[in-house]
């Protein structure tokens, strides 16, 4: 209950919203406050369609946020990525394969990341780890392929 009378103290109106979008056309210093932004930025932002290859062949074609990294982008989309360190580089768990002109446009790789993908089962030339790899608008169309088992050793 205390809470929810300190939430109607800072974003007065709220109760009445039915929208954040709604609460976005409303004047009021709450709609530039740190809260708003939070709950709101990620409903605006620039996304591009990606396709999955899953290991059984399945292809799934997702919506992806640009900012977000690959390993992001399969467990927003209910795509089967392990990635059993959560993201942290500490396995190989979301190694995924690229096609080769896509691969030859990201970013460099690391000396951390190449470390986990010697640890990587069903390793290739153009695999990189799905945690590692964040969405940009260049990628919109790109296709990545699931490999069909992992090493996990956590």
């Amino acid at each position: 209950m205390a809470l929810r009378a300190g939430v109607r103290a800072v974003l007065p109106g709220l109760r009445n919203a039915t929208t954040w979008k709604a609460l976005a056309s409303r004047s009021g210093s709450y709609k530039h406050s740190a809260v708003f932004s939070a709950f709101t930025s990620r409903s605006f932002s620039d996304k591009i369609r990606v396709t999955f290859v899953e290991p059984d062949g399945a292809k799934k074609e997702v919506t992806a946020i640009v900012g977000d990294t690959f390993l992001e982008v399969a467990h927003n989309n209910d795509i089967e990525l392990e990635g059993a360190c959560g993201g942290e580089l500490a396995c190989s768990t979301c190694h995924c394969v690229f096609d080769p002109a896509v691969y030859a446009t990201l970013p460099p790789i690391s000396e951390e990341e190449e470390d986990m993908l010697d640890l990587a089962w069903g390793l290739t030339d153009t695999s990189r780890l799905a945690c590692q790899i964040k969405a940009t608008k260049e990628m919109d169309g790109m296709t990545l392929t699931i490999p069909d088992g992992t090493n996990n050793m956590m």
